[in-house]
């Protein structure tokens, strides 16, 4: 599609295993426009994380392109940024030194990295915490330690593997409606991989529902709530019909949207 910022077409992907050859991705086709959200939800084992990965260069698939303003990414690991379902901050770090690790691995001045790391420290609700080591944050917290350290890689484009599994209700419900907010202000493009289709309609412009591996999109929801929206948004019938269309491709595969 002209214009895309991330261009996901045709991605098949198999691995050997001791049972024999595995089909985890057959025929992928996701499109991402500049400041795009879209989410990707599917059954457990699906090939969301393996899609992931090869979208980062981590994989390279057996057909398929990867493209990111027209340039072509597979296998060249480094384009996007990615935030997986654990914060993997380094607990001999203190948080300053875990946000700042990707521009002190691109070889960017210490001194600037920090400068800009501090800027925004209190944007992500960590001012006070930057000489603090991860022992000391709530899960909360360290997932917004561990978004910052993304945001500072300044990629386009952030894959987000779950980043709020793991958090309570009420700390989730938080951190959606922050996130939203982060969104908007950087201007970063976001793809998610969620299991929870309230998470995937709150968040998203759009939502891709993945079958069962080998993994195939049944279908796409386009969200057309408020782009500032809040969680009562998830009171309204619009937010109802959303998730009734998102968990009927879920449950039954392609069917008339509202």
């Amino acid at each position: 599609m002209s214009g895309a910022r991330l261009l996901i077409s045709d991605l098949r992907y198999s691995y050997v295993s001791g049972s024999g050859t595995v089909d985890a991705l057959a025929q992928v086709d996701i499109t991402l426009q500049p400041q795009d959200f879209v989410s990707l939800i599917g059954p457990s084992g699906c090939g969301k994380s393996t899609l992931f990965n090869i979208v980062a260069g981590l994989l390279v698939p057996d057909n398929g392109e990867v493209k990111l303003d027209g340039i072509n990414i597979v296998g060249r690991p480094g384009s996007v940024a990615y935030m997986m379902q654990r914060d993997l901050l380094l607990p001999w770090r203190t948080v300053l030194e875990n946000v700042t690790l990707g521009p002190e691995i691109a070889g960017k001045p210490m001194a600037q990295a920090r400068a800009e790391a501090r800027a925004l420290l209190r944007r992500f609700g960590l001012e006070g915490f930057e000489h603090a080591y991860p022992v000391a944050l709530s899960g909360g917290m360290r997932q917004r330690a561990a978004l910052l350290r993304t945001i500072l890689c300044e990629r386009p484009v952030i894959l987000l593997d779950e980043p709020f599994g793991a958090l309570d209700a009420l700390t989730r419900a938080a951190m959606h409606e922050w996130l939203l907010g982060i969104q908007r202000e950087f201007q970063r493009t976001m793809i998610l991989i969620t299991h929870d289709p309230d998470e995937a309609v709150y968040l998203s412009r759009r939502v891709y529902v993945a079958t069962h591996r080998p993994m195939r999109i049944a279908g796409v929801v386009d969200i057309d709530l408020p782009p500032d929206r809040h969680h009562d948004v998830t009171l309204t019938t619009s937010f109802a019909e959303k998730k009734r269309a998102l968990l009927s491709l879920l449950q039954d595969g392609p069917v008339a949207q509202p």
